[in-house]
């Protein structure tokens, strides 16, 4: 029941008529008893600005963002936390006083999920496939929560080099070594945990990997595919069949809205029986789309 008190956030993007957020946002705020209604918001590229100070002025309290607009977002920002600033892409503003603050919940969603299937990012040697806008987030979760050392493997070995640049003056130290696809091979034997960045495998492309050589995946004791349709991706399919443990990226989804969600309203907090309940809400919706 929309009433006269009820808070407005929404989801820009351009197209928008895709995004599940509507579905996963308007069910927090059912499943926590919030008077919180979700909408989405086709934005044209050229109209970000306006958009973000006519949500501020409406009394919005918060946005999602997404693509194409993760970059142009920030300059219309009153502030930025320190991860979205370092990751240079914000997909959550939070209402504050004069605008909005910006946030990259997609990073923290990330490691909430690996966390909760049993990574040990702590001292890992890492392998991060791609160098696109989901592998500087994944980058920076590698970093912040202490792996040792993260090899980049991209078809374009020159982006894969200036992503490993600046993480590493992020992090100080030398502990990003790019590559082209074939440079796993001068890997040093030892288990690796893996992140697939790229939207390679995604659905209708379910039979595409970017390795094909059934060696490398004997290298992957854990990986994390941030696709998630299909529910399975023929990398995850290439790692469980060399012995390693596969999961696909509905979780990080699903754990960056929650994220966002609480961020919009600070004391809620979604608990495992509401994160179980999206998780089949979302996967009935994915077996409808593919």
């Amino acid at each position: 029941m929309i009433t006269g008190t009820t808070r407005v956030c929404g989801i820009i993007a351009d197209p928008v008529e895709h995004s599940m957020s509507p579905v996963m946002q308007n069910f927090y705020g059912e499943a926590t008893g919030r008077d919180l209604v979700y909408v989405p918001l086709k934005v044209a590229e050229d109209q970000v600005d306006a958009a973000v100070k006519g949500a501020y002025a409406m009394n919005f309290l918060g946005l999602n963002v997404t693509v194409p607009h993760k970059q142009r977002v920030i300059p219309c920002l009153k502030e930025i936390d320190k991860a979205a600033e370092a990751i240079g892409a914000v997909n959550t503003l939070v209402r504050i006083e004069g605008g909005f603050k910006g946030y990259n919940t997609d990073a923290a969603g990330l490691y909430r999920s690996m966390e909760e299937k049993g990574f040990q990012i702590q001292g890992a040697s890492a392998i991060l496939l791609g160098a696109g806008g989901a592998a500087k987030a994944a980058a920076y979760v590698l970093m912040e929560h202490g792996a040792e050392s993260v090899h980049i493997f991209n078809r374009n070995e020159d982006r894969a080099r200036e992503l490993a640049a600046y993480m590493n003056r992020l992090a100080g130290r030398e502990m990003f070594y790019p590559g082209g696809l074939s440079s796993w091979k001068e890997l040093p034997d030892r288990p690796y945990l893996c992140i697939q960045s790229t939207s390679v495998g995604m659905y209708p492309h379910g039979g595409d990997v970017l390795i094909g050589d059934r060696e490398f995946y004997k290298k992957i004791a854990m990986a994390m595919d941030v696709v998630y349709t299909p529910v399975e991706t023929r990398f995850m399919k290439m790692v469980k069949e060399a012995g390693g443990q596969a999961f696909n990226g509905l979780d990080m989804l699903i754990y960056q809205g929650i994220i966002a969600y609480e961020l919009w309203n600070p004391g809620v907090s979604i608990g495992p029986e509401t994160v179980e309940k999206a998780r089949e809400k979302m996967l009935a919706l994915l077996e409808g789309k593919a």
